[in-house]
């Protein structure tokens, strides 16, 4: 990026900053935007301001809101003492959008993920003790997904539990065969996870 002109390459720098973006994808974006009309991208560079500036992150649950508490949290009509916990903001409202689950939510902010850096002190587990503690909470349900990251978060989830509020159950969400598959068309881990989350009839 060396040979780019300054504010080209100050923008594909910046860019190239967030996840998922390497420096050629974010050198396409930065052309992108250079060809597009000026108040196109006053509107682009207005809208990230006020993103920042807008939203925050709720102090209870740890997902993105406008104000603080968020609506979920300050809705008294809600499960007081189910608490669901999910790694992303994303998760919660796939959740919400089945309008199903009417308890309250923790969003962990990511999984455990040793090989990437991430271990529990990059995550909200402080923020999911202090709310166990205040012992309103009878039910947490694990909702982290099936993935190596997954089981591992799960598993740190478990032992903490186990070991300072073992009068709270904890759950998951089932896991196994999805509907429309065939036993003989089902990956090993699948097939694991199917036997060992087995529901009785």
């Amino acid at each position: 990026m060396e040979n780019l002109p300054g504010p080209l390459r100050a923008v594909a720098l910046e860019l190239s900053k967030l996840p998922g973006l390497g420096p050629k994808s974010a050198l396409r974006i930065a052309l992108t935007m250079l060809k597009m009309p000026k108040e196109k991208v006053s509107g682009i560079g207005k809208s990230i301001i006020d993103l920042r500036e807008s939203l925050c992150i709720c102090e209870e649950c740890a997902s993105i809101t406008e104000s603080c508490p968020c609506r979920i949290c300050s809705d008294p009509g809600r499960e007081r003492d189910k608490l669901c916990l999910v790694s992303e903001w994303d998760s919660l409202l796939a959740i919400e959008e089945m309008g199903l689950y009417r308890g309250y939510y923790l969003v962990l902010g990511g999984l455990l993920s040793p090989l990437d850096g991430v271990s529990p002190q990059h995550l909200e587990f402080n923020k999911l003790e202090d709310r166990l503690a205040k012992g309103q909470v009878t039910e947490l349900i694990l909702a982290l997904g099936a993935t190596v990251e997954a089981e591992a978060t799960a598993s740190y989830v478990k032992n903490m539990v186990q070991n300072r509020f073992s009068q709270i159950s904890l759950s998951r969400f089932a896991q196994g065969i999805p509907i429309g598959t065939e036993v003989k068309h089902t990956d090993k881990e699948t097939l694991r996870q199917a036997l060992e989350y087995r529901q009785k009839l």
